[in-house]
């Protein structure tokens, strides 16, 4: 047993032994704290430096990753140009596809109707007879004129050569001149009506058979209808695949794979310029 002396003094020593491991433990705190302080300055100015490991790693990660992210990325840029190369030749080959087939449509367009024109005039040539008793006729009527505020005086005498081209480029005169020949055309076309049956216009022969029946098209032996894919061949030109859209009487109108339409006529196929046949592709 111990007296309330020693239990003092005992309590008194705990209290410095205490304070001394309180006054360590600070101590020791302030150290650790300055050094953990140091070293994170340290390692902070190895970051600025660019020399500290854990920087560089994902650094080097993040570069690679970079670089591989850089490469992919010419390569689709790369893709994308060719691509929009290829559809800018597309596009400018389907334009001009489109261009010669309009051409020759308009030249066989055209064409057909000159060669209408001239067979309708060699229809009137054949029909209607002018002959030199109109000009005689002209010259008579003239001549019988007299203008009522000139003198009567004796006119000069004019070869017919230079009498016709002052007759025909009078606006009055061509207008009877004109007038004349409608009628006796008139009057030519009622009496071959009255007297004989018109003769049977020559035909052109072809040397294909097509037609258009109900919507669809036949030619050749074989029935083409709208949304098939047909193959367009030309004489000196690469055969072109199309799908057809519209049978109308005497054309037919196609898509080709680029979107671009066209039409062919029927007398096309009949006259063997374009031929057609189905694509079973």
């Amino acid at each position: 047993e111990m007296d309330d002396e020693d239990c003092e003094r005992r309590r008194m020593e705990c209290l410095d032994e205490m304070s001394n491991l309180e006054k360590q433990f600070t101590d020791l705190k302030d150290q650790l704290y300055k050094e953990r302080l140091s070293q994170v300055d340290a390692k902070l100015q190895e970051v600025i430096a660019g020399k500290a490991p854990e920087y560089l790693e994902p650094l080097a990660a993040l570069q690679e990753n970079m670089q591989i992210r850089t490469k992919v990325a010419g390569i689709y840029r790369e893709l994308c140009l060719e691509s929009v190369k290829n559809k800018y030749e597309c596009e400018i080959q389907a334009s001009r596809q489109h261009c010669e087939s309009e051409k020759l449509l308009l030249y066989d367009t055209v064409q057909s109707e000159l060669e209408e024109k001239i067979r309708r005039l060699e229809e009137d040539r054949h029909s209607i007879d002018i002959t030199s008793e109109l000009w005689n006729d002209e010259l008579q009527s003239r001549k019988k004129r007299k203008d009522p505020f000139s003198p009567d005086k004796k006119k000069p005498v004019f070869s017919l050569t230079f009498l016709r081209p002052y007759i025909v480029y009078m606006l009055q005169d061509l207008d009877i001149l004109e007038d004349w020949t409608t009628i006796r055309k008139a009057m030519a076309t009622l009496g071959q009506h009255r007297v004989k049956p018109e003769p049977p216009v020559k035909l052109e022969k072809h040397l294909h058979s097509a037609r258009s029946e109900e919507g669809r098209l036949y030619y050749d032996g074989e029935w083409y209808g709208r949304g098939q894919t047909i193959c367009i061949d030309k004489k000196d030109e690469c055969p072109t695949s199309a799908i057809i859209t519209t049978i109308n009487h005497d054309e037919v109108w196609f898509k080709r794979p680029d979107g671009s339409k066209s039409k062919l006529y029927i007398s096309q196929l009949q006259k063997g310029k374009y031929s057609i046949k189905h694509n079973h592709n």
